[in-house]
């Protein structure tokens, strides 16, 4: 990879990979960009032209993917009392070599997702 990936569109990849899971929509709570499935949030995605860095905050109960997501560059526990339940915010973009890909992100969204998902529409994702 050359150069910097540009924060929104790895938000944007981010975005069209949590669109895609089965039963996933789009809704803006709050003025800011959140996916959900059985009308519960799997992912935010935060204000497209919101102040400070694109970002996203995903559930991660696995502890393995939690540590890994908690690892990143300038990633933190949710606020509001989320971090407690495995809530993840993680920056996008950034110059630091360590900065997860949209590869990664995408992963973590799929993790959680699988988290909040009904069984049902698990079962349409296959196995992991």
């Amino acid at each position: 990879m050359t150069g910097t990936p540009d924060p929104l569109a790895v938000r944007e990849r981010v975005r069209e990979f949590a669109l895609g899971l089965p039963g996933a929509v789009e809704e803006f709570p709050w003025g800011q960009s959140v996916v959900k499935v059985n009308k519960k949030i799997f992912v935010f995605l935060g204000a497209e032209g919101g102040e400070g860095p694109p970002g996203i905050t995903v559930k991660l109960t696995d502890e393995e993917a939690h540590a890994h997501a908690m690892a990143a560059p300038g990633a933190r526990l949710a606020g509001y009392g989320l971090g407690r339940a495995g809530w993840v915010s993680v920056p996008l973009g950034g110059a630091d070599p360590d900065t997860p890909d949209a590869e990664l992100l995408c992963d973590w969204v799929e993790e959680s997702y699988r988290t909040i998902a009904p069984k049902r529409l698990i079962s349409l994702l296959g196995t992991a």
